[in-house]
């Protein structure tokens, strides 16, 4: 009797401390998403279809996820060849780089594309030179992939750069002793422990993609049918009152990411079974 009296007692504060848990999860993250979708679908399918598929918010949303697309290819083989750089070989100055790879997550996303102007705008040395061989990046598509590059900065690095740290080097010294040359022993051998990490930085990556604005407004110049992406298609919609026609839209995004993170968490958890198996 005690003991089971004991054992109730102990599990009180679990179970209140995982009630305010998912109830803070509920109040922060389930109920709005609820809410945008309720109200986004609520006019009917038939309204909702139009909204999303009207030209301009169309063509906003394939530009957000072309850009997005382009964006992972790029952040996938950069942000893996970064950490291996960081965690293979020693030079000067390796912590100073390493501390400003997380200098994105800290800088505000509109000063991001202030940067970015002031770097490769019009109005600068680098992109008159590039203005003059034909190439455009401010206020054109590059811009959008650039900026998208910089806030992602960080995801895919630091989800391959722990297991980099904790890879057995075994299987690699044994396939250069076997006569495997570099790039053999990095596609057959390493790639693969490397894959779910990539993996994961780059859905994460994407996700953010998906939404981010700031700096893609500085950088894109709202042009549209042009560098409309869809997160600046939304606060537009808001500002001259068509509502249903942002909640469409948003509702899509917000579709998209929570897809990806649910298929994202659905590999993991199945590569953690064939690993216990």
């Amino acid at each position: 009797m005690e003991a089971g009296t004991a054992a109730r007692r102990r599990a009180r504060p679990e179970l209140a401390l995982r009630g305010a848990s998912l109830t803070y999860l509920g109040v922060m993250v389930v109920l709005p998403m609820l809410a945008m979708a309720w109200q986004a679908f609520r006019p009917g399918p038939a309204a909702f279809w139009a909204a999303v598929t009207e030209p301009y918010a169309w063509h906003a949303l394939k530009l957000t996820f072309v850009t997005a697309f382009i964006m992972v290819f790029v952040g996938a083989v950069t942000g893996t060849a970064t950490a291996w750089v960081l965690v293979r070989y020693e030079f000067p100055g390796r912590n100073l780089v390493n501390a400003l790879i997380d200098l994105p997550f800290a800088v505000p996303t509109v000063v991001t594309g202030v940067m970015l102007v002031a770097l490769y705008g019009p109005q600068s040395v680098v992109g008159a030179i590039m203005g003059k061989a034909g190439w455009k990046v401010i206020y054109d598509q590059p811009g959008i992939i650039l900026a998208l590059l910089f806030v992602t900065y960080p995801f895919v690095i630091r989800s391959v750069q722990p297991v980099l740290l904790s890879l057995d080097r075994a299987e690699e010294e044994a396939a250069a002793t076997l006569g495997a040359g570099p790039w053999t022993t990095f596609f057959r051998i390493t790639l693969p422990t490397l894959w779910p990490s990539i993996l994961t930085g780059s859905a994460l990556s994407f996700s953010r993609a998906l939404g981010e604005y700031g700096s893609v407004v500085m950088v894109a110049g709202n042009q549209p049918l042009l560098t409309k992406t869809a997160p600046i298609y939304i606060f537009g919609e808001i500002e001259s009152g068509n509502r249903h026609g942002a909640l469409a839209v948003s509702a899509v995004l917000l579709g998209s990411s929570l897809l990806i993170l649910v298929a994202l968490n659905a590999l993991q958890r199945r590569g953690e079974v064939r690993d216990v198996a």
